[in-house]
C-alpha cells in the first residue's frame, strides 16, 4: 500500500509518498503509475516557479516533500494532495492518504 503522510500548520510543511501499490506487478501497476506522475509532475511545477520553494528526495518506493515556507508551494501541494485523495477513493487497499 502507498502511505501519503502530510505535516501541516498553515502552510503544508512536508508530504512524504511510501510504499508501493501492489495492484499489479512491477511495470504494470497503474496505481504506482499516477502516483509517481502526479507527485513528479507537482514537484517540476513547484520548481518551475521558484526553484527554491522546496527541497524533496525520490528514492525507490519513496519521496519526500518538504516545503521551505512557500504560500505558492503549499498551494500546489494541496492540488497534488486533493488529486490524490481522488485516485484513493477509486483505489483504497491500494493508497492511504494520512495527516
Amino acid at each position: 500500500m502507498i502511505k501519503v503522510s502530510i505535516i501541516k500548520d498553515n502552510l503544508i510543511k512536508e508530504v512524504k509518498i511510501s510504499g508501493h501499490a501492489d495492484f499489479a506487478d512491477y511495470g504494470k501497476d497503474i496505481v504506482c503509475s499516477a502516483v509517481s506522475s502526479i507527485a513528479t509532475t507537482t514537484i517540476n511545477n513547484i520548481i518551475a516557479l521558484d526553484n527554491k520553494a522546496i527541497t524533496y528526495s525520490a528514492n525507490e518506493g519513496d519521496i519526500l516533500i518538504t516545503n521551505n515556507d512557500s504560500e505558492m508551494a503549499s498551494k500546489l501541494l494541496d492540488n497534488m494532495i486533493m488529486m490524490l485523495e481522488d485516485l484513493a477513493k477509486d483505489y483504497p487497499k491500494n493508497i492511504k492518504i494520512g495527516g
